[in-house]
């Protein structure tokens, strides 16, 4: 049974880290082990960038956007060597387990410390909702709503001048969040990189409403950061339709914020479960959401899993979005 346990954040930083953070801390306390929190990642990890984590160090952080840790990527960390050397860090510190808030590329350091004989779990933490042994990652509903409600405000300018605005979400390799947002905007068009795409068959419905009977002038197409090319899209479209077409990118605001309760009460379940596994000395898991359930998976089969897209939720999107 592990006594005392590090807790660290990795890679980009989401809404809900800090709530994750926030349990693990609490829940490894009401069971009599210590905590150390590793600032920057693994970075710091191999800096012995710590600090002893409280109930109150994690106090009033449950509703803070960002990570209190820090976070930062660690190249060094891709090889044996820094690993080995991470491992000798957290034997120097008396680490019995760590539990490691991030993605894909976090959790491949946290099998590999597992590897060496330091159990690690990891806790999916990043809004583009893209790992695969999970139906759920931290940080994705706040950026969501983020983007929802930009959007929203940009459809009111869209509407004053009868514009077209060509909106670049995150999600640089996935279109979970596109697909969602697009939905829930009453988007004309959303862009992924799961599907394919028509910019001719786009601006023809966009002219064919234009010209209906209570014709419509304004626009919003969604397009996945994944896709690039967004003033390309919008330049097209604007040539194609006559109707002026601005670009909005999103960026990184989706990253900040408060996180939502869903956030909240899901890092928080994770966050417990995590310390529940490395109190019984289970090492070398991913904590996950299966059928609306907290669950584990071995890192490797959960890295090694593929994930489906929302094909159902897009053709429902284009069926409704007219």
């Amino acid at each position: 049974m592990a006594k005392k346990i590090g807790v660290l954040t990795s890679g980009g930083d989401a809404p809900g880290m800090n709530s994750a953070v926030r349990a693990v801390t609490r829940a490894a306390l009401s069971k009599n082990m210590e905590v150390l929190g590793i600032q920057r990642g693994y970075v710091g990890l191999l800096n012995r960038e710590v600090v002893e984590m409280t109930a109150r160090s994690v106090s009033g952080i449950i509703q803070r956007g960002g990570t209190c840790l820090y976070t930062a990527r660690c190249p060094e960390f891709r090889n044996m060597d820094g690993v080995l050397k991470g491992k000798a860090v957290c034997e120097e510190l008396g680490l019995e387990g760590i539990v490691v808030i991030g993605g894909d590329g976090s959790f491949r350091g946290a099998g590999d410390l597992s590897s060496v004989g330091i159990p690690c779990i990891g806790i999916p933490g990043t809004i583009d909702n893209d790992i695969q042994c999970t139906e759920y990652t931290i940080g994705y509903d706040t950026a969501m709503n983020t983007a929802m409600d930009m959007i929203d405000r940009l459809r009111d300018t869209a509407q004053s001048h009868d514009r077209c605005s060509v909106v670049e979400v995150m999600g640089r390799k996935a279109g979970y969040i596109a697909v969602n947002v697009a939905i829930a905007v009453g988007a004309e068009a959303v862009l992924t990189l799961e599907r394919p795409y028509d910019l001719d068959a786009i601006a023809a419905k966009m002219i064919k409403t234009m010209r209906s009977k209570d014709g419509k002038h304004h626009f919003i197409i969604v397009v996945a950061e994944g896709v690039g090319q967004a003033e390309n899209i919008a330049r097209t479209l604007q040539e194609m339709t006559g109707i002026e077409s601005r670009v909005t990118v999103l960026g990184h605001v989706q990253r900040g914020g408060s996180p939502t309760l869903r956030d909240r009460v899901i890092a928080t379940e994770m966050g417990y479960h995590a310390v529940e596994l490395l109190e019984q000395g289970i090492g070398n898991r991913i904590v996950g959401m299966k059928d609306g359930q907290v669950y584990d998976i071995d890192i490797q089969e959960g890295l090694a899993m593929k994930k489906p897209f929302l094909d159902r939720r897009y053709d429902i999107f284009y069926d409704t979005a007219y």
